[in-house]
C-alpha cells in the first residue's frame, strides 16, 4: 500500500486529462490515483465536469466521473446523506465527507481531492481503516455493566444523564479528525486519536455503564490519552460539528479528579 505522506525524494505525477467536450458549465476536479497493481508511482487526473448535468456535491460529481468518464476510479461511498462516514476523504486541503461537501463551495478553478492524510491507501481515494478501526474495537464500545439487565424494561436514565451524550453519539467514525491531528501521525500506533476518544468518553460518561473505573484505568497512559496537545484540528474539521477535544479535555479531567 502506498502512504499518502510521500517521501521527500517521490512526488506525485501529473496523469491523464479528460476533457467535457461541449460542457455548459464545467469544472475541473484534480484526483489522487494510485493501484498497487500496475506498478506505478501515484498520480493526479484531471476531468473536466459539466456541472450543468451533474448533482451539487462532490460526491455527485466523483459517481459522475466514475459512470461516464474512468471507471477505473476508486471510491468509497454508500449513504450520501452524511451518515455512514465512508466518502470522507480530502477535499480542497480539508478532511470532509464528499457527499455533504458543495462543489461550489470549493473556491478557484480546480476542485483537488485525494485520500485522507497519513493513511495507508488501498487505491485511489480509499484508505486502510484497518487500524483505526481496531483501536475503536479496544475501548470496548458497548455498556459494561455488573448488575444484571432488568427482565422487564430497558436500563433507564434520566433526560439530564441523557443529555450528557448530545456531541457523542453523533459520532460517525469517519476518521476525519483522526486523520487531520498531527499527533495521530506522528504517534497513531499507540495514540487512540480525537475519533475513537471521543467514543470512549461516549461510554465514560454514560449512566447506565458500569465499568468507569476500568474505561480510566485502560486509557492512563502516556500515548493513549497524553499525546493530544490541543491543536485543535479535530474540532476544526468534524463534518458533523462535534468537538473531539473537548471529550479528551474532560476525560483528563476525571484522570485529575480521582487523584486528588
Amino acid at each position: 500500500m502506498a502512504e499518502f505522506n510521500l517521501p521527500k525524494n517521490s512526488r506525485i505525477q501529473k496523469g491523464k486529462h479528460f476533457p467535457a467536450q461541449g460542457a455548459k458549465k464545467p469544472r475541473t476536479f484534480k484526483i489522487y490515483r494510485w493501484n498497487p497493481d500496475d506498478g506505478l508511482n501515484p498520480r493526479t487526473d484531471t476531468y473536466e465536469v459539466d456541472m450543468a448535468a451533474c448533482g451539487p456535491m462532490v460526491l455527485d460529481a466523483l459517481i459522475k466521473i466514475k459512470n461516464e468518464i474512468d471507471p477505473t476510479l476508486t471510491f468509497r461511498r454508500s449513504c450520501r446523506e452524511g451518515i455512514c462516514g465512508s466518502c470522507a476523504m480530502n477535499i480542497d486541503g480539508t478532511n470532509t465527507l464528499a457527499c455533504i461537501c458543495a462543489s461550489d463551495s470549493v473556491k478557484g478553478g480546480e476542485v483537488a481531492i485525494y485520500p485522507l492524510p497519513h493513511m495507508p491507501v488501498v487505491k485511489d481515494l480509499v484508505p486502510d481503516l484497518t487500524h483505526f478501526y481496531a483501536q475503536h474495537a479496544s475501548i470496548r464500545p458497548w455498556l459494561r455493566t455488573q448488575t444484571p439487565a432488568p427482565t422487564d424494561r430497558e436500563r433507564l436514565q434520566s433526560k439530564e444523564d441523557r443529555a450528557k451524550l448530545d456531541g457523542l453519539y453523533e459520532c460517525i467514525l469517519c476518521a476525519c479528525c483522526s486523520t487531520a491531528c498531527p499527533s495521530y501521525w506522528w504517534n497513531g500506533d499507540r495514540y487512540l486519536g480525537p475519533a475513537i476518544l471521543l467514543q470512549a468518553y461516549r461510554w465514560i460518561v454514560d449512566s447506565r455503564d458500569e465499568d468507569t473505573g476500568a474505561r480510566l484505568d485502560e486509557l492512563e497512559d502516556p500515548f493513549k490519552l497524553y499525546r493530544c496537545h490541543t491543536i485543535m484540528n479535530c474540532t476544526r474539521t468534524c463534518p458533523k460539528g462535534l468537538n473531539p477535544a473537548k471529550a479528551i479535555a474532560e476525560i483528563k479531567k476525571l484522570m485529575l479528579a480521582r487523584k486528588v
